[in-house]
C-alpha cells in the first residue's frame, strides 16, 4: 500500500506516537526531523498540548520540555526554526459547551452523552471538543491524525482507537490517510506490523460458537464486553464468514491489521487494510474475511440497533468466486 501522508503529516504521526510511548530520546530526533520537514514550533506545541487529553499531563509536559530543548539547540546551532502563528483568540462570546457539543457530534457522527459521569461528559464537550478543538493552529483533521497515532502506540485503549479512526474520517481524513497512519508507524518500528509473533491486536479464543458459519478458522477477542463491544475478530488466511444479513442494526467494521475483503450482494468486493472503515447498512446481504495470503483482523460493533435486532446466516461464499479475488 502506498503511504499517502505528506512528510509533515508523517512527522506529526511519529511525534504523537513517541509522545504517547514516553520515548523522549527518540522523540527528540523526531522533533528535529519534524522541524526539518517545515512543521512550525506552534504546530508541534499545539499537537503535544492537545495530546494531554489522551495521554495525560506527564507525557505531554515531558514532550513539550523536549521540544523546548530541541528549539534551543537548533537556534544555538543556527539551524532553521519557524515559530509559526499562534491560534487566534477565541471570541468573547465563545460558548465552549455549545461549540464542543457540535464538534463531538461531528466526530462521532451522532449525539453522545455520557450519562454515567456527567462531569466527564462536560469536560469532554466544553474543554476538549470546545476549548481545545477551537484553537485553529491545528485543523480538526490534524488533531484526529495525532490522536489516532498516539492511541496506536498505547496499550489498553482499543475501543478509543477504533472510535477515533472512524472519527478521523468524519473530520476530513480519507480512508487512505487513516491507513497510512498505521503504515507510517510500522515503517518507523513504532508499532508491530503484520500478525507475526508480536500481534498488535489480541487474537482471543477460537470462534467455536459461530464456526458453522465460517470457512476456515476465526477467533474472537471482546475488547469492551461490559459496554457491548467492540469485538476484535481475527481470520486466518482464506477464512471468511457466510453471506449474512443484520436485521435492524448497522454493523461497523474497522480493519486493524492484515488484509481482507468485504462484499455486499451484487457489488464488487472491497479490499480492507488497516484503517479501512465500513458501515454496513441494515438488511444488506454481505460477507467479510481474510485475503488468500494474509491474516486479517477487524474490530466490529453494532450501531443504531433497533429492538429485536438479529442476524440471519445464509449460504457460504463459494471457492469459485472467492478465488477470483487477488
Amino acid at each position: 500500500m502506498e503511504n499517502v501522508l505528506t512528510p509533515q503529516q508523517r512527522s506529526l504521526a511519529i511525534v504523537a506516537c513517541l509522545e504517547a510511548q514516553g520515548d523522549i530520546e527518540r522523540l527528540r530526533t523526531a522533533l528535529h526531523a519534524a522541524l526539518d520537514n517545515h512543521l512550525t514550533v506552534s504546530q508541534l506545541k499545539e499537537a503535544l498540548s492537545h495530546l494531554y487529553a489522551y495521554t495525560g499531563f506527564p507525557r505531554s509536559l515531558n514532550a513539550l520540555g523536549a521540544l523546548q530543548q530541541v528549539v534551543a539547540e537548533r537556534k544555538a546551532d543556527g539551524r532553521p526554526v519557524v515559530e509559526g502563528r499562534e491560534a487566534d483568540p477565541l471570541p468573547a462570546n465563545f460558548d465552549a459547551l455549545a461549540e464542543g457539543t457540535k464538534m463531538q457530534t461531528r466526530l462521532t457522527g451522532q449525539p453522545f452523552n455520557y450519562a454515567f459521569a456527567p462531569q466527564t461528559d462536560y469536560y469532554l464537550k466544553a474543554h476538549l471538543f470546545g476549548d481545545i478543538f477551537a484553537r485553529n493552529n491545528l485543523s480538526p483533521a490534524e488533531r484526529e491524525l495525532v490522536t489516532v497515532a498516539a492511541l496506536s502506540g498505547m496499550e489498553g485503549v482499543a475501543p478509543q482507537l477504533a472510535a477515533h479512526k472512524a472519527g478521523a474520517l468524519n473530520m476530513g481524513l480519507t480512508e487512505a490517510q487513516v491507513e497510512s497512519i498505521a503504515l507510517t508507524l510500522q515503517e518507523n518500528h513504532l508499532v508491530p506490523s503484520g500478525l507475526g509473533g508480536d500481534k498488535p491486536w489480541p487474537v482471543g479464543e477460537k470462534n467455536e460458537a459461530y464456526a458453522q458459519y465460517f470457512i476456515g478458522q476465526s477467533y474472537l477477542a471482546p475488547l469492551s464486553a461490559a459496554q457491548g463491544g467492540p469485538v476484535n475478530v481475527t481470520f486466518e488466511p482464506r477464512c471468511r464468514n457466510n453471506w449474512h444479513v443484520h436485521h435492524g442494526a448497522v454493523q461497523v467494521l474497522i480493519c486493524v491489521s492484515g488484509r481482507g475483503w468485504y462484499q455486499e450482494w451484487g457489488k464488487e468486493a472491497v479490499e480492507m487494510r488497516p484503517g479501512t472503515v465500513i458501515a454496513i447498512p441494515a438488511e444488506a446481504k454481505h460477507w467479510h474475511g481474510a485475503a488468500k495470503d494474509s491474516w486479517f483482523q477487524h474490530l466490529t460493533y453494532m450501531a443504531n440497533a433497533e429492538p429485536g435486532a438479529s442476524n440471519e446466516w445464509l449460504e457460504p461464499v463459494e471457492d469459485a468466486a472467492y478465488n477470483l479475488l487477488p
